[in-house]
């Protein structure tokens, strides 16, 4: 049997496991799970999921570091968002990478080190992220879907000046920081979300609204976008692709809006749940990975 909702998470034993978030009826956020059935194996390849129960007593990032191999981003990838910050759809997926070490879990908070604190412009970017479940190179967008383990939702979090006013012409220097890409709460099977361009996505901040949109609204799709990174270049699994950011960030609204301590950021995708952040200016954070 596969895994619906698989999260990663400490039990109250102590010990970290993987497993099967166990829901009531009707709930699909495995934030709101109590206990999961446990995952014995490897999750990329020959793995079981057991009738063995664990409580949750803290749900982690649902891949650890080591599982990762690439961190890929789409920047302008939502027609609507492009406009908001007057810049023509680009032609091509525009790639940037983060570190590993961005990685964190669904509730742990997003530390912002005085290097980010120049010019106070951190800003939020909801965003579906694709989880890469088989090695793929060279495939075609009617078979992309086919190597996707799951989706979840993450944070791609940015510093505007260092990414636009400093980068030298790069994005790295405003989103490449230690717990800058929360995601999950879980990878939900590709075999409950078959349609992905057709979820509702959505931040609040401190429980307002700030970006409400559909992934429809993506310039290159899921398939597509993984079609086009696979041409030449071997996806591994574990490889992550965040596929870009609404409209209603910070930076295009009027008048801006920068993140402050001790914000609440909560990020929702349909069919996959929320993550839960909040902004902690001038502490070392260690998310437990």
């Amino acid at each position: 049997m596969s895994f619906s909702r698989l999260v990663r998470f400490i039990s109250t034993d102590g010990n970290t496991y993987y497993g099967d978030a166990i829901l009531k009826a009707g709930i699909i956020d495995a934030r709101k799970a109590t206990h999961a059935w446990i995952i014995s194996g490897n999750i990329f390849g020959h793995y079981l999921v057991t009738d063995q129960q664990k409580p949750i007593k803290k749900l982690l990032a649902p891949l650890s570091w080591d599982q990762i191999h690439t961190v890929r981003f789409l920047g302008l990838n939502y027609a609507k968002h492009a406009l908001e910050i007057k810049l023509p759809k680009p032609k091509y997926p525009i790639l940037f990478f983060k570190p590993v070490t961005s990685i964190v879990g669904p509730t742990d908070p997003i530390p912002v080190p005085k290097f980010a604190q120049i010019d106070n412009e951190t800003d939020y970017e909801c965003e579906l992220v694709i989880v890469i479940g088989k090695e793929a190179k060279n495939i075609t967008e009617a078979e992309a879907l086919d190597y996707v383990l799951g989706y979840a939702v993450g944070n791609d979090v940015s510093q505007r000046s260092w990414q636009i006013k400093k980068g030298g012409g790069q994005w790295s220097l405003g989103k490449m920081l230690d717990g800058w890409a929360p995601f999950g709460p879980a990878i939900v099977s590709s075999k409950i979300i078959k349609d992905p361009q057709n979820l509702q996505i959505s931040t609040k901040i401190n429980g307002k609204i700030v970006q409400s949109e559909n992934t429809s609204d993506q310039i290159f799709g899921v398939a597509k976008t993984i079609s086009f990174l696979s041409q030449g270049t071997t996806l591994l699994p574990g490889d992550l692709i965040w596929t870009g950011t609404p409209a209603g960030v910070g930076m295009g609204r009027t008048p801006q809006y920068w993140l402050k301590h001790g914000d609440i950021v909560e990020i929702e995708l349909e069919n996959v749940g929320t993550i839960q952040n909040e902004v902690v200016y001038e502490k070392d954070i260690k998310a437990k990975l």
